[in-house]
């Protein structure tokens, strides 16, 4: 049995035995689209992020790189961080890809998307990973080019140095004229707190989100694996956040 294939029994059998109540899925699922937004507590196995976290932190010490820029397309929002590209990732690891292409893990977002969850149209926003460490570090306002992320969560620093994710869901990204400040002048912030260990669903393309930045030298590392919708296959995406942020 390939490793694509015995990473998707792993989900499936785990998925099957985690997600036995359908009413318990289905307030997930409504969670996720009034709020474009859901905790998953328990999406993969456990001895599976242990494996994912041991590769990021592999991969941090291979390939990142450092970026400290401002992107007008989303308000001149800051990004202070480390990054490693979804080329140096399906260049160095099979585990990532392996479960970026679970037929089951994308069965059970698309419940709870309640629409198909397709792999993303274009290759180098399926996975890319993000360290911040600096006082200051941050993931500015912005959306997503396409519909649907799950962050994994490896490592987070307590709640009282910043790191957690704020957002406004139900908003539309025009990158010619993104009024980011206005949305967040006239809809509510939500503020969404994790620890280590943790994964997320967000609706990435229609929630304004960013992270709080760091208040200290404290390490904030996640793996952000990005899906699209039926519908982003069919639009013209063009991409120069991502291209700012890994070419």
């Amino acid at each position: 049995m390939s490793l694509k294939e015995t990473i998707n029994q792993r989900i499936t059998e785990h998925l099957e035995t985690t997600y036995t109540d359908d009413h318990a899925v289905r307030k997930l699922s409504q969670h996720y689209r009034r709020e474009g937004y859901v905790k998953l507590p328990g999406l993969v196995p456990q001895s599976l992020f242990t494996e994912t976290s041991q590769e990021v932190h592999r991969l941090l010490d291979l390939h990142e790189k450092r970026i400290d820029i401002h992107l007008a397309e989303t308000g001149n929002s800051p990004r202070f961080m480390s990054t490693i590209s979804q080329q140096a990732i399906a260049k160095d690891s099979e585990l990532i890809p392996a479960i970026y292409e679970s037929e089951a893990l994308m069965g059970f977002l698309s419940r709870l998307a309640a629409q198909p969850v397709v792999q993303c149209p274009w290759d180098e926003e399926k996975y890319i990973a993000i360290r911040q460490h600096k006082q200051g570090d941050t993931h500015g306002w912005h959306w997503g080019d396409f519909s649907f992320t799950v962050i994994w969560i490896i490592e987070a620093p307590e709640a009282k140095y910043g790191g957690q994710l704020q957002t406004v869901p139900h908003t539309d990204w025009n990158k010619q004229d993104p009024r980011v400040e206005e949305y967040l002048q006239q809809h509510p912030i939500k503020t969404w707190g994790h620890a280590t260990g943790d994964l997320y669903f967000l609706r990435s393309d229609t929630t304004l989100h960013r992270t709080i930045p760091l208040n200290a030298d404290r390490t904030r590392i996640i793996l952000n694996t990005c899906w699209g919708s039926e519908s982003d296959a069919k639009k013209e995406a063009s991409h120069e956040t991502m291209h700012a942020m890994f070419d």
